[in-house]
């Protein structure tokens, strides 16, 4: 009988290509789950950091060498055969062009249009993180004023994923915003967060809600009928609960010094850094006096991405 208390860390590299494609890799014939396809990567030997590893397995396994990865995910998931602590890179550059070492299949993929099955159970979360972007907006009414944050998404042409955040509004004045925002993002192949009571956005024109972390503490599950659920997190053992409820994000913060949390000290990066080492349970965004300028710097922290309030409405 397997040791159930015996966990195997494992790394795994998520290549990046600019447009958003990632590479997946068959599994050879002669190990568990021959077919099935998953990121790859390997074990961690005796005395390897897991970087040194994902440098090694993916030289090894198809050949290249990393010149630039960043951590990105922690899973600890239960086969029959062993359990295993997976970490997730992303790797954003290598030379050398991924040869099949292993008698394996690679193919790119676009998120949330896999053309290729079966997949690796473990990876299941790991699929749905890369639909996320890399950057989100949220509202910022109670500053700028409706008019402002209305007229400056209309003037954008992306898939913006917004989360409207106006605690000061009633139930009918935040229904009102969240139809016209919904008009604009919607139009756009964007997504719509709301951040506000579960049981208010009932048949409203949404995506997902997100919860601050006062919610987050009371929730024993995950708010049903939602596509995407998120939550405002500020220390570890909030991410790991987050992450225990299968949540889709966390926002992390605040990592500079804003002008909404004067009285607060900033995380800093290396905060961050400290906070989601060696990788988050759960994709996050960091949040507080950042912009999609801070992108790379926030994914070397252990990031996903960036979340931006004033600065998504200039």
């Amino acid at each position: 009988m397997m040791d159930s208390k015996k966990i195997i860390p494992v790394v795994a590299g998520a290549l990046m290509q600019a447009d958003g494609q990632f590479m997946l890799g068959s599994r050879p014939a002669g190990k568990p789950y021959p077919g099935y396809w998953e990121f790859p990567g390997g074990k961690v030997e005796a005395g390897e950091t897991p970087y040194q590893a994902l440098l090694r397995e993916l030289d090894e396994e198809m050949g290249i060498r990393v010149t630039h990865a960043t951590p990105w995910l922690r899973r600890v998931h239960h086969y029959e055969h062993a359990s295993v602590e997976l970490l997730f890179y992303r790797v954003w550059a290598w030379d050398g062009e991924p040869q099949p070492h292993e008698g394996q299949s690679f193919a790119w993929q676009q998120p949330g249009q896999l053309s290729v099955q079966p997949m690796l159970p473990a990876n299941a979360p790991i699929l749905r993180a890369l639909q996320l972007p890399e950057v989100l907006d949220i509202s910022c009414v109670h500053e700028l004023g409706r008019d402002a944050v209305l007229e400056a998404l209309a003037r954008r042409d992306d898939a913006t994923w917004v989360i409207i955040r106006e605690p000061q509004l009633d139930r009918e004045q935040l229904a009102a915003l969240v139809g016209e925002v919904s008009q604009i993002v919607h139009a756009r192949g964007g997504k719509l967060i709301v951040n506000a009571d579960p049981a208010w956005l009932k048949g409203w024109p949404v995506d997902g809600v997100h919860l601050t972390a006062a919610r987050l503490a009371a929730l024993s599950e995950r708010p049903a009928h939602f596509a995407w659920v998120g939550a405002s997190c500020h220390s570890r053992a909030e991410l790991e609960r987050a992450g225990e409820l299968g949540l889709d994000y966390a926002l992390l913060g605040h990592v500079l010094p804003t002008a909404s949390h004067p009285q607060q000290p900033a995380l800093g990066w290396d905060g961050l850094a400290a906070l989601t080492a060696p990788a988050a349970p759960l994709p996050v965004f960091a949040i507080g006096g950042l912009d999609a300028a801070n992108l790379e710097q926030a994914r070397h922290s252990g990031a996903h991405g960036v979340a931006r309030m004033r600065a998504a409405w200039k």
